[in-house]
């Protein structure tokens, strides 16, 4: 009975042996796992690293077409602020002017005297020559209403012309504010869609390479905004002061057109004074 029991303690302490051995063999036997899929190709890991954000680094870095819009956006700006300098002081200058003239027009007693105080310079004595010669053609017409209807037509043309010679270039100012924001967004445009494609081609989505794209692209966005805002603002001032500035000739021209009435009126009381003062003038 000893024996026996002896021998199935033997037979119970070797399953486990036999047990392992067996899973090792069927794991020797078993083909090898599968292992997770990886890409052909591991990016660059130095395209993953942050680029220069600076402004200049990320237009040293963007695409050629949107480098092209943000060096026009760039001269658009240059050409903004030159525009403001001297159309700025252009503008200052002869609105002072007029004032003088304006001044001297009020003291005057006739237009003989106010020609004779003013530069031949001054935009007041385009006003007066041009009332000079209408009544020099006009010597042998008896209407006085009539000769006072065509002074003040070719006083209006005058007018009109100084006008016309102090927009120039204002409307370099309106183009650029409303085309440089358009302008700014199609290079924003251009540089996302590229983003886009560097995206596909290197099949991850890390926000190192979608970010760096994608700023240098914004950035012509900011420059059409840098260049449009102060346009605007710019071309909303001038458009004030040069209203400002023709009603300051329209009442330089009504003070001509006072004077000449003046003029008329003693000539017809006095004419042979009158003829004498018109004489003096052309002679001057």
């Amino acid at each position: 009975m000893t024996q026996t029991f002896v021998k199935r303690m033997k037979r119970t302490a070797a399953l486990p042996a036999l047990w392992l051995a067996w899973c090792g063999v069927a794991y020797a036997q078993a083909p090898d796992a599968p292992a997770p899929d990886m890409p052909a190709t591991l990016p660059d890991v130095g395209s993953l690293l942050p680029r220069d954000l600076s402004p200049w680094g990320m237009f040293l870095n963007a695409d050629i077409i949107v480098k092209a819009v943000m060096v026009g956006l760039a001269l658009a700006s240059l050409v903004t602020w030159t525009v403001a300098l001297a159309k700025g002081l252009e503008v200052a200058l002869a609105r002072r002017r007029l004032r003088k003239d304006l001044q001297v027009l009020a003291q005057a007693r006739s237009l003989a005297d106010a020609a004779r105080q003013l530069d031949e310079r001054r935009p007041v004595a385009a006003l007066i020559e041009a009332a000079l010669a209408e009544v020099e053609a006009s010597a042998d017409a008896a209407d006085k209403e009539g000769i006072k209807e065509r002074v003040a037509l070719r006083l209006s043309r005058v007018e009109a012309d100084a006008g016309r010679r102090m927009t120039r270039g204002t409307g370099a100012l309106a183009t650029i504010g409303a085309t440089a924001p358009f302008v700014g967004l199609f290079g924003t445009v251009w540089g996302i869609m590229n983003s886009f494609i560097g995206i596909s081609k290197q099949h991850t989505t890390n926000l190192a390479v979608v970010a760096p794209g994608i700023a240098e692209a914004l950035l012509a966005t900011a420059l059409g905004l840098f260049a449009a805002i102060p346009a605007v603002v710019i071309y909303n001032v001038f458009s004030r002061s040069i209203a400002a500035y023709r009603a300051l000739h329209g009442d330089c021209t009504a003070e001509v057109l006072r004077l000449l009435s003046r003029d008329l009126d003693r000539e017809a009381i006095h004419p042979a004074k009158g003829h004498r003062a018109g004489a003096t003038l052309a002679a001057e």
